[in-house]
This record gives C-alpha cells, sequence and structure tokens, in this order.
C-alpha cells in the first residue's frame, strides 16, 4: 500500500500505474499547491518574525530611505523619467502623443496588443 501524505490517504494498490493516476489527479494537484503555499507562508512569516525581532533589538539599522536626503543633497532621476537630455544622449523624438508605457501582463478584454 502506499501512502500519499499530501492527499493524507492511502492508494489501495501500490503500482506505478495507480500512483501516476493518482498523482495526476485534480485532488492531488490541488493538496501539492496547498501544502507548498503553507509552506511558503510560514518561511515568510518566519521572516518577517525575525526581521522584526532584530530590528526591534536594534540590530539592523533604519533604511536610507527613513530619513529626508540632506539639504543639497541630489538625486538622479531614473533613466525612465523624462527630462533634458544628459551628456552624450541623443534626445527621443516624440510622435505627437504621450510616451507609451510596457505593458504588463495581458491586455485588458477588448483590447488587441499592438505589434512593432
Amino acid at each position: 500500500r502506499f501512502y500519499c501524505d499530501y492527499c493524507d490517504t492511502y492508494l489501495t494498490h501500490d503500482s506505478p500505474s495507480v500512483r501516476k493516476t493518482h498523482c495526476s489527479g485534480r485532488k492531488h494537484k490541488e493538496n501539492v499547491k496547498d501544502y507548498y503555499q503553507k509552506w511558503m507562508e510560514e518561511q515568510a512569516q518566519s521572516l518577517i518574525d525575525k526581521t522584526t525581532a532584530a530590528f526591534q533589538q536594534g540590530k539592523i539599522p533604519p533604511t536610507p530611505f527613513s530619513a529626508p536626503p540632506p539639504a543639497g543633497a541630489m538625486i538622479p532621476a531614473p533613466p525612465s523619467i523624462p527630462g533634458p537630455p544628459r551628456p552624450g544622449m541623443m534626445p527621443a523624438p516624440h510622435m505627437g502623443g504621450p510616451p507609451m508605457m510596457p505593458m504588463m501582463g495581458p491586455p485588458p478584454p477588448g483590447m488587441m496588443p499592438v505589434g512593432p
């Protein structure tokens, strides 16, 4: 007899075909997904708890982003933000409309993706 830890059940026969059939089943796959989802959540919570405890004990200094920058400090803009051209760079040609941002994920229903 074969015991499946994910499904908490015994298979009636222990043969490769029975195991393969069981492991390709919907319920088994859901149980495996749930098991690893819970494991990942526990790992993340453990890391959060350890980090919080270390911060409260003063072992982790505050981040440099938690305080305002000193007076007169210049923070360079990321390259994706439009502005005056930097030395050695050609200004981007404008097509008469707002700049296109790259799409993340599938397009909304009813919209067709535009190719190059």
